[in-house]
């Protein structure tokens, strides 16, 4: 009779697991091939972002990635033909790129209200970022993690909706304390953050 347990016991066991493993699709995953969407989906979708670079004469500046980590939004520059030296680069307010100036981005992305420059007691802005040095070649590749940014949608500090934001590379440094924007100088490339 134990012996007949065992086996019904081994035997339910056995059902349980296979049931448990033959299914490998997730509640997302079967909304995703029916053409449905989920929160998790959403979310996966705003973790990486392209950021396509251009010129004021509309030559190819390179590219950015931008993706949501634990501490913030990690950018990742791969610029190319930008003059040699050391530029501002900023996450600025608005998403259009209008050349050949770009003024139609507006300022730096600034929710919080503070001063520009992180060398400033009462800065920097959500979108002030660090210089970024080119070389002879004209290419820079460079990561950062901008702590004061989202890609979560809804979000004061979000770089995503209302219109996106832009990231702006400048023909000039960036200071770290003159007002409003480190006197960095003129708008070299910019490249829309969308969706």
């Amino acid at each position: 009779m134990k012996r007949w347990i065992f086996l019904l016991v081994l035997l339910v066991v056995t059902f349980a697991l296979a049931s448990c493993g033959g299914n490998n699709n997730t509640d997302s995953d079967q909304q995703n091939n029916m053409g449905g969407s989920s929160n998790q989906n959403e979310n996966a979708s705003q973790k990486a972002v392209t950021v396509d670079l251009q010129s004021g004469e509309g030559e190819s500046a390179g590219t950015a990635t931008l993706e949501q980590v634990s501490e913030g939004v990690k950018v990742t520059l791969n610029g190319e033909n930008i003059p040699k030296g050391t530029h501002g680069f900023h996450i600025h307010e608005k998403g259009t790129c209008e050349a050949p100036d770009f003024k139609s981005a507006d300022g730096h992305f600034n929710p919080g209200n503070t001063k520009h420059g992180f060398d400033t007691s009462e800065g920097p802005h959500a979108g002030d970022m660090p210089n970024i040095t080119v070389g002879e070649d004209g290419t820079v590749k460079m990561s950062y993690v901008a702590e004061d940014v989202t890609l979560e949608k809804g979000q004061d500090n979000s770089l995503l909706g209302d219109g996106g934001r832009a990231l702006v590379i400048h023909q000039g440094k960036d200071d770290g304390k003159s007002q409003p924007s480190g006197d960095a100088g003129d708008r070299f490339a910019c490249g829309t953050i969308s969706e």
